[in-house]
């Protein structure tokens, strides 16, 4: 019982942790509100306490918020940044595992070289959720987020399998060699990669298996849908491949397929709006549960520090601010080495960070802030060695990984609106003019296949339409496309005319949902016969108030 009102608190403080984002005096980012209030349960005075499971964390939270980050990016973006993606999630990912892994070593008194390693290992995945939650949603030009998004996607999963290789070795189940190193890490990521694409292949042709034995359920198609990433993860993991790369790749590939674009109408919609509930709800779970585990985290390293005759606290404190100056340090110079090599040796087809300016190369280095993966992977460093001694120096390595997430946060929060002011993001002028035109490309094909079409009722003789009937039809369809059409040449107007046209039908639309109230109050309709007429004024409310946005 106290697991589920647990629960029931996390989810409601979850819900509320967007209000009170909204209506705090000065501006805090989501991520920071959610942490904040974490923390506060985890007081004594409330006294919330959540055993933090690593392995728990990884599978129920990581595979589906990593599979609707798949899924939203794009993958020609994706293969188009290919290489700048390569550059950051895995060479980066290599130098910083080496790099800071020898920096922490030298610098943190009483971390072996290993766990140093480990350590670094923990500290090179970013967070492209939390970065969004710091930021808000378009305000980085897109140009750069596409890059921070997909480096996001890829270097979860080679930053825990450096991880697992430096704590295999600390364990001394493994001997480390660079050559074997390198082709378990292809078989990890390939393996991960296929096995992703294979499950999602698995899921489309099983749906269509369903639609044809039991119909169109929705319900049935959506579950199965969201069993899909764990489904992925699983799988992968127990096949000893990346279960993360795995989660992505199903993502990505459920686009590409097709699956949801064939799916019936009713999954579409549903899929969509409980994906969108998801996400909100695990993003706000992962920041609560670092939250929750802060007082603990901190108590516990006070404590070892103290008892530790090599480690002062004022220093741990101090190296926190150091490595993460490292890591941003080293970011920053391989940003820099890119665009260098990229002007100098790949002229012909440069990378984008060629055009990149000074600004936006401070920008692409701030953007990189740590999240969950740093977490969980960190926590997942286990309590003792195979010989029954503990992990050398482990509440150094927790306590240094969780202060960097804080400080890559604050420092996120305080420097990026500075670097980001006066640069503009998504091009929302530009954005309407592309929607706008689309549209009036999509009228023009529309009224041609109305054209065909009335010519085929009228010569049908089956159908046996009244010819005066089928004009009015066609011309009252025709008539809406037609101004759609006609406003590709004047952009203005054409926008506002749909606007104006929007505002009536929402007015009408609103008048029209108070009326079935009405009807249904005077017992002049059946209830089921209101909901289904809610459901469809729903639909169109969301479709209005979505061209709105």
């Amino acid at each position: 019982m106290e697991i589920f009102f647990t629960i029931l608190i996390m989810t409601l403080v979850v819900s509320l942790s967007g209000v009170a984002a909204r209506i705090l005096p000065f501006q805090i980012p989501l991520p920071l509100v959610q942490i904040l209030a974490g923390a506060l349960l985890a007081w004594p005075t409330f006294g919330l306490h959540v055993d933090f499971d690593p392995e728990l964390f990884l599978v129920l939270f990581i595979p589906p918020l990593l599979f609707a980050d798949g899924w939203k990016t794009p993958i020609s973006e994706f293969l188009h940044h290919g290489r700048e993606i390569i550059g950051l999630a895995l060479v980066l990912v290599l130098i910083t595992v080496v790099g800071i892994g020898y920096l922490i070593y030298w610098m943190v008194p009483g971390i072996p070289l290993i766990p140093a390693f480990a350590l670094a290992a923990v500290l090179s995945p970013t967070d492209a959720v939390a970065l969004s939650g710091i930021v808000g949603e378009g305000r980085i030009p897109k140009k750069i987020m596409s890059i921070v998004q997909g480096e996001a996607l890829m270097n979860d999963a080679s930053g825990l399998v450096s991880l697992k290789f430096a704590v295999a070795v600390a364990m001394g189940t493994m001997v480390f060699t660079w050559g074997g190193a390198s082709v378990e890490f292809l078989k990890v990521a390939i393996g991960g990669l296929i096995a992703g694409v294979a499950v999602c292949w698995l899921y489309g042709k099983s749906l269509r298996l369903l639609s044809r034995w039991s119909g169109d359920d929705p319900a049935t198609q959506t579950v199965l849908l969201l069993l899909l990433p764990f489904a992925s993860y699983l799988i992968a993991e127990h096949l000893g491949v990346s279960g993360i790369l795995a989660a992505v790749a199903a993502g990505m590939t459920i686009t590409r397929s097709g699956i949801i674009r064939q799916a019936p109408l009713a999954m579409r919609l549903r899929a969509n709006s409980v994906w969108q509930m998801l996400e909100f709800d695990f993003n706000g779970m992962v920041f609560l549960m670092l939250g929750l585990q802060l007082p603990d985290i901190i108590g516990t390293s006070i404590d070892a520090a103290n008892a530790d005759p090599n480690v002062e606290l004022w220093m741990l404190f101090t190296d926190i601010i150091l490595v993460y100056g490292a890591l941003m340090v080293v970011r920053f110079g391989w940003l820099w080495i890119m665009q260098r090599l990229s002007k100098r040796v790949l002229k012909k087809k440069p990378m984008e960070f060629a055009n990149y300016s000074l600004r936006e190369l401070l920008i692409a280095t701030f953007a990189g802030v740590r999240g969950a993966i740093t977490l969980a992977g960190v926590l997942s460093i286990p309590l003792f060695l195979t010989s029954g001694e503990p992990f050398p120096a482990r509440y150094e390595l927790v306590f240094i990984a969780t202060g960097v997430i804080l400080f890559s946060l604050l420092v996120g929060v305080v420097l990026l609106p500075l670097l980001l002011r006066g640069v503009d993001g998504i091009d929302k002028a530009g954005h309407r003019r592309e929607l706008q035109n689309a549209r009036a490309v999509m009228a023009s094909v529309a009224i041609e296949s109305l054209h065909k079409m009335e010519e085929r009722l009228e010569n049908s003789s089956e159908e046996n339409i009244d010819p005066e009937l089928l004009k009015e039809v066609s011309l009252r369809v025709i008539g809406n496309l037609r101004r759609r059409a006609d406003g590709k040449s004047d952009l203005e107007q054409a926008l506002f005319a749909e606007n104006l046209e929007r505002r009536f039908r929402l007015t009408a639309l609103r008048a029209e949902r108070a009326e079935v109230y009405h009807l249904r109050a005077t017992q002049q309709i059946s209830d089921e016969s209101m909901q289904r007429l809610l459901r469809d004024l729903d639909l169109l409310e969301a479709l209005l108030i979505e061209k709105e946005e």
